[in-house]
């Protein structure tokens, strides 16, 4: 009897324990859908990573690591007999730690200062850098995980000296990478990736930017050092937040592009009057996205074949230019005119008094009227010669369709992430070519000075958000043409930001009695 009843005791507590490990388990999973639903995936990383923490500090679940040993060269340490050929990694990994390292945290860092050298070797300022020292580290959270960085100090056999015989730097170490052996695959195929891209980023946000024009086949460069961002633009903010969504948007599209199976471009249509900051806006453009700028003048591109390869010698990453487009519609023709009038054939020698008197013969009642002239070529030799002059003389020029194909033609495939930028002060002088769906993706109208493109000019000059004057300026400001050029310059006149004000105020007041009087007549 006793051991009946303990037994039932003994199963009741067991359907007890049952019941309530699944209840844990049920709000368990009802917990982590919740986090998921609700929680943001930093949040949730720092809580795998603090979770990792507290287990590591009181041993629960030793893991097996894994350790990437990253050389400065490739051949380092290889067996591989002398190739020293860099490691693009090693190189990358310092990069990248330097934008991640916070001298607040870490208890010691190196610190080098060097100085900054634009393309064309020259100076341009300097530039501070921070390591690791060796024998420390510094832990890096990918999506979650935890990868451990450490600066090693390369053995006494494989260490360089200098002529004096010191150490060869702060060169003198490996870096060590190390994880968890479950995230081989992630450390290999995503976040060594990962480390490669941003410091080829970081890179390219540090480096000079050029501006190059077109002379015959070949591009010549100079340094670019344009000022203007999308923060100091004085436009409309809505629209100027829409262009800078559409750069980001174009940057990350790569894979989109491809799987659409479409050139990887994107074309600004700048149309307004002039003045109106279309150039200011090409500048913001290279600023923002850290493109070289390459400014066609179509009047020396001879030919296609010129214009072709100018366009192939573009590297990816850059920004086409063509200002004035309007201008260069004038100068080329879309198609080859049959009509042109092919240049003039050189001066012929004076007729000699045999052919004076052939001449008047010929036009005379005399038997010989009908004999054939002794140098007039015939029919077949004519026609030959102007078909091929002609064809001589279209081939040395550049036309419309020539332009058009590289846009979004077969020849819009020979680079990658290009922005082609066209301005134009008359839009409506275009050619229907050029504003058809597809070939411009984004026609931007740069319009007069409004009150928000003001405020931002009185900010960007006088570091002002507020004055007396500008209830009075706006009100004038919504009645008048003027365009941002013509605000910036009155602007400029002098520091004292009520002097300008006031310049600008009379300016405006100007414009609008002469727009007054200019309404007064047309009616």
């Amino acid at each position: 009897m006793d051991s009946s009843a303990y037994g039932r005791k003994a199963v009741d507590a067991y359907r007890r324990a049952l019941g309530t490990a699944a209840s844990a388990a049920a709000y368990a999973v009802l917990a982590r859908s919740m986090a998921r639903e609700l929680l943001p995936d930093e949040l949730r990383a720092a809580a795998r990573w603090g979770a990792s923490q507290v287990s590591a500090r009181l041993g629960w679940g030793s893991r097996e690591r894994r350790t990437l040993v990253v050389r400065r060269h490739a051949g380092d340490g290889g067996g591989g007999g002398g190739d020293r050929d860099s490691n693009l990694l090693f190189d990358a990994a310092r990069t990248y730690l330097a934008s991640r390292l916070d001298p607040r945290a870490v208890r010691r860092l190196g610190l080098t200062v060097s100085k900054a050298w634009d393309g064309d070797g020259s100076r341009d300022g300097w530039r501070a850098r921070l390591f690791i020292e060796p024998g420390d580290s510094t832990t890096d959270l990918f999506d979650g995980v935890e990868f451990t960085w450490q600066s090693v100090p390369l053995p006494a056999g494989e260490k360089k000296t200098t002529k004096g015989g010191q150490p060869g730097g702060d060169h003198e170490f490996l870096l060590e990478l190390s994880f968890d052996a479950e995230h081989t695959a992630m450390a290999m195929e995503r976040y060594v990736p990962f480390v490669m891209e941003t410091a080829k980023e970081t890179q390219r946000r540090e480096r000079g930017l050029k501006i190059c024009m077109n002379e015959g086949r070949m591009w010549y460069n100079i340094n670019h050092h344009h000022p203007a961002t999308f923060d100091t633009l004085a436009m409309d903010p809505d629209l100027k937040q829409s262009i800078v969504a559409d750069l980001d948007l174009f940057t990350r599209r790569r894979d989109h592009y491809r799987r659409i199976g479409k050139a990887w471009k994107r074309g600004y249509l700048l149309h307004g009057p002039p003045g109106t900051g279309k150039s200011s806006l090409v500048a913001a453009m290279a600023n923002h996205l850290r493109y070289n700028l390459y400014d066609l003048d179509l009047s020396h591109a001879s030919s296609n074949l010129t214009l072709q390869w100018l366009l192939l010698a573009m590297p990816n990453r850059s920004i086409l230019v063509i200002e004035d487009i309007d201008c260069c519609c004038d100068a080329v023709a879309r198609e080859a005119d049959t009509t042109k009038t092919p240049p003039p054939p050189p001066p012929q020698p004076p007729a000699t008094q045999d052919e004076d008197e052939d001449n008047h013969a010929d036009s005379s009642d005399s038997p010989r009227r009908n004999a054939p002239a002794k140098h007039k070529p015939n029919e077949n030799q004519a026609n030959f010669t102007n078909t091929s002059t002609m064809i001589i003389f279209l081939m040395l020029q550049v036309t419309l369709s020539g332009l058009l194909n590289f846009i979004d033609g077969l020849w819009s495939t020979s680079s990658d992430e290009r922005v082609i930028v066209f301005t134009t002060n008359y839009r409506d002088r275009l050619d229907a070519a050029l504003l058809r769906p597809g070939r411009m993706d984004m026609h931007i109208y740069m319009g007069y000075c409004g009150w928000d493109a003001f405020k931002t000019l009185a900010h960007n000059y006088f570091l002002v958000d507020d004055h007396p004057l500008f209830p009075e300026i706006r009100e004038l400001l919504a009645g008048v043409e003027v365009t941002p050029a013509e605000v910036s310059e009155m602007l400029l006149r002098c520091d004292d930001a009520d002097v300008a004000l006031r310049g600008l105020t009379e300016l405006l007041k100007e414009k609008e009695k002469k727009q007054a009087r200019r309404d007064g007549q047309q009616q």
